[in-house]
């Protein structure tokens, strides 16, 4: 699987299900094209991995000294709510009603596909934190991503 990239606005029934957009869907090998695991996210969102990222995701959490503590309830947590979907006949997804409440989705979200992930917004909040951009970008990027440049020399 090569890596995800694109926004994309879609509208979530009644029931709780939306249609993966076409766009995403090119991105994805044959069996990642219908199956998903969704978790809560790391803000009030969600995330929705590709079942082949969900298994390295997985393993490498299981992998983990579980008789240390602060793994064993980062685990807990991280694993909650997580849920197998696939695709129906129509490409929708469905997700689960404590899922939604906790990512306060209504009937608007965003897919925010980067990476090997998918993060599942309700439109609202994400408009929100989008609008809320740093004063100063250059000095986050500077900070975060300054030291990967493998042509420079580490001091």
């Amino acid at each position: 699987m090569s890596y995800l990239l694109g926004e994309y606005e879609c509208k979530i029934d009644s029931k709780g299900r939306f249609v993966l957009p076409a766009g995403i869907k090119r991105q994805l090998d044959q069996h990642d094209q219908q199956h998903f695991v969704v978790n809560r996210g790391f803000e009030k969102n969600l995330t929705l991995y590709p079942d082949s990222e969900w298994k390295k995701i997985a393993n490498e959490i299981n992998s983990l000294n579980l008789y240390n503590k602060k793994n064993r309830e980062f685990a807990r947590y991280f694993f909650r709510g997580a849920t197998e979907l696939t695709t129906d006949s129509t490409n929708r997804l469905l997700l689960h009603k404590s899922l939604i409440d906790y990512a306060g989705i209504e009937k608007e979200i965003v897919l925010f596909a980067y990476g090997k992930r998918i993060e599942i917004w309700a439109k609202s909040v994400y408009n929100e934190m989008m609008n809320n951009e740093p004063d100063d970008f250059a000095e986050l990027a500077e900070e975060v991503m300054g030291k990967t440049n493998t042509n420079e020399k580490n001091d």
